[in-house]
């Protein structure tokens, strides 16, 4: 069975989702936040020596990195799902948007977010944030203008991925400003797996 080692109010969601979508028998092993530092407790560390999650243990391996482990799973489980076929043009497509998702979209919103958590006044840090956040989240919704998903109108892993994003610009308050991004966010709201992975997650969370 896999174990799923789950951090609170971290990207592991997106691979409960996933392993729900996919329908296989699994095992959350969850981990609490420090309630004033926000980090990882050290217990992580026992799993894979960053001490982050998601991490997942399959057959004997260890794989860490949500990309990473969207792509292992899928490859493994999906039986030709929620990927399009290898060598096709939507795969490379779909290819970039699951690495996009933890490069050049997560990047500046790390930053914004720690330049907050820090209160100080920056020289350059807040407004190089700021913008590409900016640049790469226009990116992302003008992607989604007249899609229901990503790629190949069809849920695949790169939604999966990218709704981590999706849920940042919500938690700031910006789907007024993004609105093809909001109707994106509805359209993965449909599916009945994505919301029994928002019940657990607040399940191990209790």
């Amino acid at each position: 069975m896999i174990k799923l080692h789950h951090l609170n109010k971290s990207r592991s969601k997106r691979i409960i989702w996933l392993l729900e979508e996919l329908k296989i028998k699994y095992e959350i092993i969850p981990y609490q936040r420090d309630s004033l530092t926000f980090l990882a407790p050290v217990e992580l560390k026992s799993v894979h020596p960053l001490g982050k999650s998601p991490v997942i243990e399959d057959d004997g391996l260890i794989v860490a990195e949500s990309g990473a482990i969207t792509e292992y799973l899928i490859d493994k489980y999906a039986d030709g799902q929620f990927a399009p076929k290898r060598g096709s043009k939507e795969y490379v497509e779909y290819s970039q948007w699951i690495h996009f998702a933890e490069s050049s979209a997560i990047l500046p919103l790390l930053l914004k977010m720690f330049v907050a958590k820090d209160g100080c006044e920056t020289n350059f840090l807040a407004g190089y944030a700021d913008l590409e956040t900016e640049k790469v989240i226009r990116f992302f919704d003008d992607s989604l203008a007249d899609k229901r998903y990503l790629v190949a109108d069809q849920l695949s892993g790169a939604d999966i991925m990218m709704s981590f994003i999706v849920e940042i610009v919500k938690r700031n308050g910006e789907f007024d400003k993004y609105k093809n991004i909001a109707a994106y966010a509805q359209q993965l709201a449909t599916h009945p797996a994505f919301i029994q992975a928002e019940h657990i997650e607040l399940k191990a969370e209790a």
